[in-house]
């Protein structure tokens, strides 16, 4: 599948690490670092503009590195990019550690990852059929 891109930053466009990535790295387009405090969010730009198909979102999902090492995760995981946006692509970031954390420009923030999707058309109705677990909420599944 072809994305049309505009990248109106100074960084390479995303890419696969690997042959069986499933994400694309996404790096700070900044004019200079960045520091998030402990517990601060911030919105941080990629510079890059996105068409993606009809049928189509890209997710943009925390690095594992970030965030084991330096507890950096996306705030609003999986952040959302639909397919009629034409804005630049931004990361919220939020620092959860007890220590600042320094972005630089460049440095991989997150990941992209682009998946299908389907629009669900809600019908509603006055009772749903019955299921073995039922109204069983959160961790029902695993308490005996």
């Amino acid at each position: 599948m072809k994305i049309k891109v505009v990248n109106r930053g100074h960084q390479p466009l995303p890419a696969y690490a690997t042959e069986q990535s499933a994400g694309m790295d996404l790096r700070a387009n900044i004019d200079g670092p960045i520091v998030l405090h402990p517990l601060e969010r911030r919105l941080i730009p990629t510079g890059l503009h996105i068409a993606l198909p009809e049928g189509y979102e890209a997710q943009v999902r925390p690095r594992s590195g970030l965030a084991l090492k330096h507890g950096i995760t996306v705030l609003n995981a999986p952040g959302t990019i639909d397919a009629d946006y034409r804005g630049e692509v931004g990361v919220v970031l939020i620092n959860l550690s007890g220590e600042d954390f320094v972005v630089a420009d460049g440095e991989r923030i997150a990941q992209l990852v682009v998946a299908r999707y389907e629009q669900a058309c809600l019908e509603e109705v006055e009772q749903l059929d019955e299921t073995v677990r039922g109204e069983g909420g959160y961790g029902h599944t695993g308490v005996k």
